[in-house]
């Protein structure tokens, strides 16, 4: 089979790399702003009535616990820093917690203060639903909102998710609002760079809750922050080592340890309980964890703070490109790149991700929730071919290849965002299409655009209403499946046309009656009440759970008949021990396949009820024999 290249020959990118060179986009370390200096185009912190010195609440409910974070303006001098969490009985309001708000100045950033209000409560019911309230400057300040039921029981669930909120448009975002509130998801995910503005997080998240606040109040809100958010324009988090870079490009952070840890207290606290809490480099704190939610279960992963940085790679040096991080001279080999002992995720990820692709307790779907899409999945950036970008998640490859497969071990969709490009892809291992599917959603605000523009045909192309679909291998030597992309039309956007960017957000429907995913794709000022609303071109597009692992069956393991409804079902290869997959099946039949021929071990069901079957030898040909099942 011939394989595609997105590569030029060096000569005929010369010129281009010489243009780039140029006008690339760097990002540094910005000087501490001193006490009293101006705050420029940051947004404003208004001084709002003390009535409403809440700008915001959200919260998570996981496994019978409730975190719930509040964000506050700042309080004035002499104001009481306690705060109240209560929920309503009938006419009245009950305490469920008392907390003090937190308040952290930092040396040379006197405006940067957290001002959040931190509530943890467990047991939790998370069967009812219930108004709860925060109440603040000794019940001067309240806001209200909705503690939802878990939707347990509920057929579809919804997950709505953004990305890349961009300071070049400050203004509040009422269009989306609107959509939000009619297709009103179960969960709502917001994948990073919720703040650009690099020195003044408190001042951009303060914006951010007026933004969208509307309607987070009312359901489970997962956020996790990006480069942006920390003050970087990209980011190695190299285990949290101190960046001397002034663009970051050895690795680590550049701004100050507080400011680190305050962006992450204010956006991520609220999440479950991280699953490994121990602390990196410099006391920075971690949240990679799991949410099970509506029957979906969430890995929630940093796929920037353990990745190493492009140093290792040396393409300035060896004149590959005009930046540390784009590959854009077509004169390297992609397997050097693959430097030994780099990161992506970190050896205590990849074993939270192998724990938890096994437990399916009270789960019918998984998900894995990150920051960036796992392959370089775009080729144009602000108009210059990038033949390979190192923030992107396509490198370094051995890590994405470990965390492709983990993902593809427990049929499970990624959701991401970061790439300013909408996109559905399925990711490859050994063969294109092997692997799980992955929607990177578009930018909320657009701001620097990229396109798919691959410089040669597919190798299998796909029909449909875009050009260049269908399987391609991206300038990292991954293979990807390109299904749907939404390339901007016009840059700068119009006020009056917010789609010509390509900006939007994503929704994903989980059916757990048929185990279908519905993968839909919006434009920002479109109407999506409206009968004639159209997504993005590509869009939607629905795929069954079990296309999360694509890799075509070697062989098959006999037909599990089962009197249970919906059985955990675990293959195991008994020749190394490893575990080839875990899922649970939809109904009482299932055709487990394999990808060699040999003797395998299958565990059917769950806790007390579970049996193990060992020494099960694989058929060349699909329910050549039936096993059947008592549990």
């Amino acid at each position: 089979m011939n394989r595609p290249t997105l590569l030029l020959p060096r000569l005929i990118l010369t010129a281009a790399i010489l243009l780039s060179a140029a006008t690339a986009t760097t990002f540094s370390a910005p000087a501490p702003r001193q006490a009293g200096q101006p705050r420029g185009d940051r947004p404003e912190i208004p001084d709002v009535a003390r009535k409403d010195a809440i700008c915001f609440a959200y919260y998570t409910v996981n496994r019978g616990v409730l975190k719930l974070t509040a964000q506050l303006y700042p309080l004035k001098p002499g104001e009481t820093r306690a705060a109240s969490l209560q929920v309503q009985e009938g006419s009245s309001w009950r305490t469920l917690a008392r907390t003090n708000v937190t308040e952290d100045p930092y040396k040379n950033y006197r405006e940067d203060l957290t001002w959040t209000a931190h509530f943890r409560v467990t047991p939790w019911d998370e069967t009812r639903a219930v108004r709860y309230r925060v109440v603040a400057l000794d019940g001067v300040a309240t806001y209200e909102g909705l503690i939802r039921a878990n939707p347990i029981g509920r057929r579809e669930i919804v997950v709505a998710a953004f990305t890349g909120n961009s300071n070049k448009d400050r203004r509040l975002k009422p269009e989306m609002i609107a959509n939000l509130k009619a297709q009103d998801p179960d969960l709502l995910f917001f994948s990073g760079d919720q703040s650009y503005d690099h020195e003044d997080h408190l001042g951009a998240w303060l914006l951010f809750g007026r933004q969208f606040g509307e309607i987070i109040r009312d359901r489970p809100m997962i956020s996790i922050p990006d480069d942006h958010d920390v003050g970087h324009g990209n980011i190695w988090g190299a285990e949290g080592k101190v960046s001397s870079s002034p663009a970051g490009n050895d690795g680590g952070y550049f701004m100050p340890v507080e400011y680190v840890k305050a962006v992450e207290r204010a956006q991520s606290w609220h999440l479950p309980d991280p699953v490994d809490p121990r602390p990196i480099q410099r006391g920075i704190g971690v949240y990679f964890t799991a949410l099970e939610w509506g029957g979906v279960s969430f890995a929630i992963v940093e796929d920037r703070k353990f990745k190493s940085p492009p140093v290792l790679v040396r393409i300035v040096e060896r004149k590959l490109g005009p930046r540390a991080d784009h590959l854009a001279v077509a004169d390297y080999d992609p397997k050097e790149l693959d430097v030994r002992g780099a990161q992506l995720l970190g050896e205590r990820q990849e074993q939270f991700l192998e724990q938890w692709g096994q437990d399916w307790t009270g789960a019918e779907f998984k998900s894995v929730l990150s920051q960036t899409i796992f392959s370089y999945a775009t080729n144009i950036s602000r108009g210059d071919r990038v033949l390979a970008d190192l923030d992107s998640n396509g490198w370094p490859q051995s890590g994405r290849n470990r965390a492709v497969d983990l993902m593809r071990r427990c049929f499970a969709l990624h959701i991401s965002g970061d790439q300013h490009l909408a996109a559905v892809v399925q990711y490859g291992l050994e063969d294109w299409r092997d692997a799980g599917f992955a929607f990177c959603v578009p930018s909320i605000v657009n701001f620097y655009p990229r396109e798919w523009q691959p410089l040669g045909p597919a190798v299998n192309p796909i029909k449909g209403p875009l050009p260049h679909l269908g399987d391609y291998t991206e300038g990292f030597g991954n293979k990807l499946t390109m299904f749907a992309y939404a390339n901007p039309r016009t840059f700068p956007a119009p006020a009056n046309d917010l789609a010509a960017s390509a900006s939007g957000y994503g929704l994903v429907r989980f059916d757990k009656a048929t185990r279908k995913i519905t993968i839909e794709c919006w434009p920002r000022g479109v109407d999506a009440t409206q009968p004639d609303a159209r997504q993005y071109a590509g869009w939607p597009i629905t795929i069954s759970q079990e296309d999360n692992y694509g890799r075509a069956a070697a062989a098959w393991l006999p037909r599990v008949q089962c009197n249970l409804e919906d059985p955990v079902i675990q293959v195991v290869d008994e020749a190394g021990g490893d575990v080839v997959y875990t899922l649970r099946i939809n109904g009482r039949e299932f055709s487990p396949k394999v990808f060699h021929d040999g003797t395998y071990t299958l565990r059917i069901g769950e806790g007390a009820q579970r049996r193990e079957l060992k020494g099960i030898r694989s058929r060349p040909t699909k329910d050549a024999a039936t096993l059947e099942i008592v549990l």
